[in-house]
């Protein structure tokens, strides 16, 4: 059989050699209204996503997705908060917030944990807030 060499790109590395960050989908995309419970209707009965059951330590209405990844209606924020938040997946979690230090944006001090994800958010220079996520083994 033939063998083929991998790209330092494909095994997810630099190529000084460290290790990249390697984002594998948006597992989460999530808003933050006044009108929660209108919002929570009108994505349940006219975008018609699947209800999903609660996650402890998480204030949201959460609606399945085909693909696995998740919509959120939680509650208002202050004016100078984001609205919504966008949640890239990783495989490492601990590396990816070393990167992002590395990087100099604003980075959580402390990694958050749910029943379902370890995460933690970062201001991009964008200005705007996102989310990586690792799923809890």
């Amino acid at each position: 059989s033939a063998s083929r060499s991998c790209t330092s790109d494909e095994l997810g590395m630099e190529l000084d050699g460290s290790i990249a960050m390697r984002i594998t989908g948006i597992t989460f995309v999530g808003t933050r209204t006044d009108a929660r419970p209108a919002m929570t209707r009108f994505v349940r009965d006219v975008l018609r996503l699947t209800a999903s059951p609660a996650v402890d330590g998480m204030d949201a209405d959460l609606f399945s997705m085909p693909d696995g990844s998740s919509f959120a209606v939680t509650p208002g924020v202050a004016p100078t908060e984001d609205d919504r938040t966008v949640g890239f997946l990783v495989d490492d979690l601990d590396d990816a917030r070393r990167e992002l230090l590395s990087s100099e944006v604003e980075v959580d001090e402390e990694i958050s944990t749910n029943a379902q994800f370890r995460y933690l958010h970062f201001r991009a220079p964008d200005g705007h807030l996102y989310e990586l996520l690792e799923v809890r083994g």
